[in-house]
């Protein structure tokens, strides 16, 4: 096993709890300011064909949309009404005068019905974002924007009863990680309380209680310090706050709770605080050590995906950790060695909780278990093979609903546009086609090839409509629009903003805007990508030697779902494999690592069906805040669930066979052991659970889908891994194999003893 050396540690007890105490210090005004050195913008490490699409839009073209916000307007009278007319001026003006405003298109100045609603009163203004201002992925034009059209919107004459939202992509990526960065702060004031009413129930004494908690603070507090210095080497993303807090809080308070507890133990076995302390670093230390490396490599794992997001929440994971693990197994002893018996006040708490921790109802569960353990492995597979079979329906892909929080200024923006049929608008999919060295997208030749590929385009169903330089005038035949573009510099010199929009100064890159009809769902968004890409990069009329890319929202998602799923099974097979491996050495065993890897997986399958349960199809979903079911699960989730639980899992799992192993050792009988570790952990790993599930299960209820995933996912795998996992399955699976559960190593020792 993994240990540090704990005489000298406890002889420099004060030393290292005031070294905690500096880095404490010395982080915490970095950790308060963390939100400014963290990334509003996710980004892919590879280059994918929708990223070389937008990189290859902004360098083409001299204002390109790139990037671009709609500001949606609701008034009182009709657009065509002067007031109306006097606000949209206003309103445009104040937005051109912005640095990081190229242009500005509105229905006074494209004069398109589909910048209006049915009843007139709702329209919108395109605001394309220069591309030096949105490329920096740690800071927003939004606030600002925001700021500046309600301004202009408060002094604008006879405004009264109107209402303006600002929405599109990087407006709604800002709001979305604004507010799970509240919800961070606010599942902290939730989950301290409740965590910590938990721990007193389960120690019966305020002062062992209170040490968890401190720990766990400690850990966010520093870890998203160190954050702040990661940050400027790497991209961190703002969910690194979420998983920073949630893992933090779970596994600070989870390895102190098992150092308490074992301080506690030995305490009442006669031993001063001082060689208490010891024993403790040398049992329930090791276990913590172990526990955490194989946190560690589920978080290592992370960094191998592809995207900024999981990276960085891998890097944020490791922090977290390791920080978590340095606390349970230094700071924590060395104020156990100053605290001795004091650790137990107020005394007379005990008594009206001694019923809650009392062990004797674990070890009536215990016997039970040991005498029927075939029957207790047939219910434990058969529960967790029904929680699974969800699995096999799971979709991925972009949820249906509430993706975008409702609530927020974004996400009511984009539900007005809904409602006037023009939310696709602003999720385009991008057909950028780049040709050969010198030729023209507005020659004879080339202009038959955008024709067909438009009207290939045009004929699917699921599109409502396609701009760009062939689909300029409706209903125009090729030969129609070879002569209308005889005079290209005239026609250019009538549409200089369309132009400016869709064709470079060259001409010799074009945008195709395939708007998908509003019906359609981002899943059905992704799926129209695909057919758009199928479509360009197949055998097209014209065209020839031309390079097409399709980009856009939905475009970027296919890119990044391709791009982790494809290193999914390479993730996996890290987690795994150097688990095993890590158990093998600490356990000198082969069942162990195997029995596990086997069950954890089992446990992480069970945590995805309840999610594909309660999400996609809808059951129960309205309990965390769901409008209907997200038919969809996003493709991030089960790579970071995964990485975290299987990690979080074996915590449960080394602190049950440490204390197994450590009976087997001393009595040398596996029935005797595995009854007595269950018994004297269960209490334990419940209360470890309990409160992971508590800080998890906060999260749950986040206004942010993307971390409502994750926190549900951990909190159920980590409530069927502390039940059915650990308190059922492992121990009679123990039972049934018993001296093998330690081949080879207990054969290797006897060799030892007989040398």
């Amino acid at each position: 096993m993994f240990a540090l050396p704990a005489a000298p540690l406890i002889r420099w007890r004060v030393l290292v709890i005031a070294a905690w105490a500096a880095l404490a210090l010395l982080f915490a005004p970095r950790a308060s300011h963390v939100q400014e050195v963290l990334a509003l913008r996710g980004g892919a490490s590879e280059r994918t064909e929708s990223a070389r699409a937008t990189e290859l839009l902004k360098q083409a073209f001299p204002s390109p949309f790139a990037d671009y916000v709609a500001i949606v307007v609701r008034g009182p009278v009709r657009w065509t009404n002067r007031r109306f007319e006097v606000v949209l001026d206003t309103l445009k003006v104040a937005a051109e005068r912005r640095p990081y405003v190229s242009q500005v298109i509105s229905v006074r100045s494209i004069g398109e019905s589909s910048f209006v609603s049915k009843d007139r009163r709702t329209t919108f203004l395109i605001a394309a974002l220069t591309p030096e201002f949105t490329s920096d992925i740690s800071k927003s034009v939004v606030p600002d924007l925001r700021s500046t059209i309600h301004d202009a919107l408060a002094h604008a004459p006879e405004a009264d009863g109107f209402d303006v939202k600002l929405t599109g992509f990087p407006a709604l990526d800002h709001d979305v990680r604004t507010i799970s960065t509240e919800d961070t702060e606010r599942g902290e004031r939730r989950a301290l309380p409740l965590t910590l009413v938990v721990l007193v129930v389960a120690f019966g004494a305020l002062v062992a209680a209170l040490l968890p908690v401190v720990v766990g603070v400690l850990a966010i507090t520093i870890a998203l310090g160190l954050v702040t210095v990661a940050a400027h080497y790497v991209p961190m993303s703002v969910f690194v706050l979420n998983i920073t807090t949630m893992v933090g809080l779970g596994v600070g308070i989870d390895y102190s709770l098992l150092m308490v507890t074992r301080f506690r133990e030995e305490l009442n076995r006669g031993l001063s605080p001082a060689d208490a302390a010891i024993r403790t670093m040398e049992t329930a230390g090791s276990a913590v050590i172990t526990s955490g490396l194989t946190v560690v490599v589920g978080f290592s794992a992370l960094l191998t995906t592809p995207l900024s997001d999981t990276r960085s929440v891998g890097v944020g994971g490791l922090l977290v950790v390791l920080v978590a693990v340095l606390l349970a197994t230094t700071f924590l002893p060395a104020t156990f060695a100053i605290l001795g018996r004091n650790i137990d006040r107020p005394r007379w708490l005990a008594r009206p909780l001694a019923r809650f921790h009392a062990p004797t109802g674990w070890e009536r569960w215990a016997r039970w278990l040991g005498h029927r353990p075939w029957r207790a492995v047939a219910f434990g597979a058969v529960a967790m093979a029904l929680l699974t079979w969800p699995l096999a329906q799971i979709r991925l892909g972009l949820p249906a609903t509430n993706w975008f929080p409702p609530q927020s200024e974004s996400g009511r923006g984009l539900a007005d546009l809904r409602a006037m049929g023009a939310s696709g608008v602003l999720q385009p999919i991008r057909v950028v086609v780049q040709l050969p060295e010198g030729e023209s997208a507005l020659t004879a030749a080339q202009l038959a090839g955008l024709k067909a590929l438009t009207d290939a385009l045009r004929r699917d169903s699921r599109v409502r409509e396609v701009r760009g330089v062939a689909s300029i005038k409706s209903g125009m035949s090729t030969l129609q629009l070879a002569m209308y573009y005889s005079d290209a510099p005239a026609v250019k010199a009538k549409n200089p903003r369309f132009f400016d929009a869709y064709l470079s100064a060259d001409e010799r890159v074009t945008l195709l805007d395939v708007i998908p009809a509003d019906t359609l769902s981002f899943a059905g968004m992704m799926q129209l990508a695909r057919h758009v890409r199928e479509l360009v990069h197949g055998k097209l009329r014209g065209l020839n030697g031309a390079e097409i890319l399709v980009g856009g929202f939905a475009a970027s998602n296919v890119d990044t779902q391709r791009a982790l799923l494809s290193r999914f099974p390479e993730t996996v097979g890290l987690v795994l494999g150097i688990t095993a491996i890590m158990l093998f050495i600490a356990f000198r065993s082969l069942l162990v690592p195997v029995k596990a890897v086997l069950l954890n997986c089992l446990s992480v399958g069970a945590s995805f069906g309840l999610t594909v349960l309660v999400f996609q199809r809808g059951y129960g979903g309205r309990l965390f805040g769901l409008e209907g079911p997200t038919e969809a699960i996003w493709v991030v989730v089960p790579v970071l669930v995964f990485a975290i639980v299987f990690g979080l899992s074996m915590d449960y799992e080394v602190f049950l066979l440490t204390r197994v192993k450590e009976v087997f050792d001393k009595t040398g009988r596996n029935d005797f052991a595995t009854m007595e570790g269950l018994s004297a952990t269960a209490s334990t790993i419940t209360s470890a659970a309990l409160i992971m599930i508590l800080v998890f299960g906060t999260f749950a209820f986040a206004r942010v889908l993307a971390v409502q995933f994750v926190g549900f996912g951990l909190a159920a795998a980590v409530l069927l891994d502390a039940t059915l996992i650990r308190m059922v399955l492992v121990p009679a699976i123990m039972q049934i194999a018993g001296r093998w559960n330690w081949w080879p190593g207990v054969k290797a020792k006897r060799r030892e003893k007989e040398a």
